[in-house]
């Protein structure tokens, strides 16, 4: 992972950056990661919320709602491994499915909700390992 300050209308944040396929990235900056595409030839593009992840301790995630719902599936297993991208919960919100990802490659170490649980935008989902 490398270390990185990056500047934003005047203000410096320090950030951490991990790759994690060719031409994509993970940013962690404070508790909040975001996933960043580069394309060819231009800039950082397509700065895109990791259905609001936040960085723990010792690099845990705490994969978190990114609106309300209720939990339509639970696709994954406490103590399971997963694979960066991998789906793991349906969010079903405004009458549209969502699809919750896991942000990395990892243990769920956590499952904080089961089906048909209602959740507020925030709440924690799952912690990764």
């Amino acid at each position: 992972m490398e270390e990185l300050v990056v500047k934003v209308d005047g203000k410096e944040y320090k950030v951490f950056v991990e790759e994690t396929e060719e031409g994509r990235m993970l940013v962690h900056c404070g508790s909040d990661v975001y996933e960043v595409e580069t394309k060819k030839d231009v800039e950082l593009s397509a700065i895109e919320r990791l259905h609001k992840s936040r960085l723990i301790q010792d690099g845990e995630l705490e994969i978190t709602a990114p609106l309300p719902g209720i939990i339509y599936d639970v696709k994954a297993k406490q103590g399971s491994s997963v694979k960066q991208g991998q789906s793991l919960f349906t969010l079903m919100a405004m009458k549209m499915e969502n699809d919750i990802t896991s942000p990395r490659e990892g243990v769920l170490k956590e499952i904080k909700v089961k089906k048909d649980d209602n959740v507020n935008k925030g709440d924690v989902l799952a912690i990764l390992e």
